[in-house]
């Protein structure tokens, strides 16, 4: 389907996630899509818009100083409980049974990195959860594992000064260190057919399989920029609805501004294909709101990759 747009020169949004589809999209459509005029953007809805809509605010307000920047993606029980750390239960009744299954998967499957080399920065193939960050703010750290996002895409594109994009899940909770020591310790085999079929059967028994979320959510996605010395020069915060929510609302404005309006063609990520003003004002009113770190700034080096 996004091939046949691509030739077709079609927009298309989708809500895929997975960091094979995304990579393929951008490395194997993008001239097709840009020769016939079609836009491409894959991942548009909360994997990885909001990611990418804070990233490019955050380096946009660092006013040309971030060298780095890391996101962190989190669910939170109930509305607006910024001050609360989500519990491994908490995120079981957010989600859906798939989706759960598919991030399981997810670590099974080759992902990547925007890492810096001898001749600049680039994409780098990496497994999930190799590394861990942990966030800070409204005084709560919360951790998260690596995954690939389209953030390793849009904001190099954007913002061609960046060394390194690391984008996290936050879901494991408590359990993210435990999550990255295990993948770290899999890596040289995790990529097996044994192994898929491992955690193919471990995605299928997770607790609540066959349940819908049972509870309502919010959704906390923060980014943080970082200088060529590794300290903190911006925070954007990002919170709005449920995954699910979200991800209707954002693909429905989507469909919706690229009737009337032209979009780059191209594989692009959400901020270079609808252009950052545009994508910040219309997430405010889709109910994806910034908000402050009222207790203070995140202090330098709390945010540091493990």
């Amino acid at each position: 389907m996004a091939r046949a747009a691509a030739r077709a020169g079609a927009v298309y949004l989708d809500s895929t996630g997975e960091p094979p589809f995304i990579r393929w999209a951008f490395d194997e459509l993008g001239p097709l899509a840009t020769s016939s005029g079609a836009t491409l953007v894959p991942a548009f809805g909360y994997d990885f818009v909001p990611g990418n809509l804070a990233g490019a605010l955050a380096v946009t307000r660092a006013s040309g100083t971030a060298r780095r920047v890391e996101i962190g993606y989190f669910l939170l029980p109930g509305t607006h409980d910024f001050d609360r750390r989500a519990t491994l239960r908490d995120t079981i009744e957010l989600t859906t049974g798939a989706t759960r299954a598919s991030l399981v998967g997810a670590i099974a499957e080759p992902a990547f990195a925007y890492r810096p080399n001898e001749s600049g920065s680039s994409l780098v193939t990496e497994m999930s959860g190799q590394r861990l960050h942990r966030f800070r703010f409204r005084d709560v750290t919360r951790a998260g594992i690596t995954i690939g996002g389209s953030e390793h895409f849009g904001l190099p594109e954007l913002f061609p000064e960046l060394e390194s994009v690391d984008v996290c899940m936050g879901w494991f909770n408590g359990w993210s260190l435990p999550v990255q020591i295990l993948s770290t310790a899999l890596s040289p085999v995790i990529d097996t057919a044994l192994t898929r079929r491992l955690l193919d059967s471990i995605a299928q028994h997770l607790p609540g399989a066959d349940r819908t979320p049972t509870r309502s959510g919010t959704s906390l996605v923060t980014a943080i920029a970082r200088d060529d010395a590794g300290r903190i020069v911006e925070q954007v915060t990002l919170a709005g609805p449920d995954p699910y929510t979200m991800t209707g609302r954002l693909l429905g404005y989507g469909a919706a501004h690229a009737t009337d309006h032209p979009l780059t063609p191209g594989v692009h990520g959400p901020v270079a294909a609808f252009g950052l003003s545009e994508l910040h004002s219309a997430a405010i009113d889709l109910g994806i709101f910034e908000v402050t770190d009222t207790v203070g700034a995140p202090a330098a080096g709390s945010a540091f990759c493990e």
